[in-house]
């Protein structure tokens, strides 16, 4: 068999795999732009606008074109202009910001969440503290509404955040973890492939 394909390295590259897929699956949330308190809210087939004046159906839930007035419908896009995105800035702090925002090339949510288009590489720098590095971004941050909002996003913190960022962490670490042994792994299959090549001469 040959050096880097025995048994051992293919079942880390299996596991490595695996790290990569379990990793992409918990970074991407499955209602893009809502707040966790609002996923049971959205989980019925037929979903009323919170301000009242119409419902739809949950294939409409961000299609990127605008149903409810307030953006009921559009949290994770930017085709209502009075829709609000929320951050889960998972090892930070979670905010609301404009719909706007939304995949206009500038990262606005340290978790890079709010351009998720693909069109910019947004890193995640909430774990090192990047809330301090978007102070300055267009943040929802003037009327009284807002306020109220920031206000209960700050207390509604709860065990479940904490355990999703300490879930993230560990994810982090494992990765790199998991890196450095496979680097290590394949160095060493190379020097045992080396020396069994020169014991042959």
């Amino acid at each position: 068999m040959e050096a880097g394909h025995s048994p051992k390295s293919m079942s880390f590259v299996l596991l490595l795999s695996f790290c990569f897929f379990f990793a992409s699956v918990r970074s991407v949330p499955s209602l893009i732009g809502v707040h966790p308190l609002d996923e049971k809210y959205y989980s019925s087939e037929v979903i009323k606008c919170k301000d009242g004046s119409r419902s739809f159906t949950i294939d409409r839930l961000n299609d990127d074109f605008c149903d409810c007035v307030d953006g009921t419908d559009e949290p994770g896009t930017s085709a209502c202009a009075r829709g609000k995105f929320y951050c889960r800035n998972m090892g930070s702090t979670p905010r609301f910001l404009f719909s706007s925002r939304v995949n206009d090339h500038i990262c606005d949510c340290c978790d890079g969440s709010d351009e998720y288009d693909g069109n910019i590489f947004c890193p995640n720098t909430c774990v090192m503290g990047g809330n301090a590095a978007y102070k300055n971004s267009y943040y929802i941050s003037t009327s009284r509404d807002v306020d109220v909002i920031n206000r209960k996003v700050k207390e509604e913190i709860t065990k479940e955040d904490l355990f999703h960022r300490l879930i993230g962490l560990k994810l982090v670490i494992i990765l790199q973890v998991a890196l450095t042994c496979f680097a290590v792994l394949i160095w060493a299959n190379r020097c045992r492939a080396k020396s069994k090549r020169r014991r042959h001469r």
